[in-house]
């Protein structure tokens, strides 16, 4: 078996498409504000000036990686395309978030806590150990390649 298909091959089954849909969609969602400033966010400028102004040096292209991980990962989840490298990706991206921005004002959302993001981190590194289950893309392509 070829490092893709490992990569791509998951005996999730549907749970996973529940879990990879709204996970992708929101994460997809952050990282346009961030990057786009839709859904009112403030685009790469106002989260660069942002992250700039708490110490996360440089600003902008933090808020490019940021965003660009976000994004396009949550893209990658809800499709279930290459769902676990994506899934690693917002992890990581998450747990940053969780140390440098919402871990001093303790758990709860209401606060800026890490609730959600810790969330997000549990549920994305679950996408990354289990897969994209069998409604996905990478199932239809993991199934093309065992047929070779």
């Amino acid at each position: 078996m070829t490092l893709l298909q490992k990569i791509l091959n998951s005996k999730a089954g549907a749970a996973a498409l529940i879990l990879r849909v709204p996970v992708g969609l929101i994460l997809a969602a952050h990282g346009a504000q961030k990057l786009f400033a839709w859904f009112g966010g403030y685009g790469l400028e106002g989260t660069g000036q942002w992250m700039a102004s708490i110490g996360l040096e440089p600003g902008y292209w933090l808020a490019l990686m940021a965003g660009s991980a976000e994004f396009f990962g949550g893209i990658a989840l809800a499709l279930g395309i290459l769902t676990r490298p994506a899934a690693i990706v917002t992890a990581f991206t998450m747990l940053i978030a969780i140390f440098s921005v919402h871990i001093n004002n303790g758990l709860f959302m209401a606060n800026n806590g890490y609730e959600y993001a810790l969330t997000l981190l549990v549920a994305t590194a679950a996408l990354a150990i289990q897969g994209a289950g069998s409604f996905s893309v990478d199932s239809v392509i993991a199934k093309k390649l065992a047929d070779k």
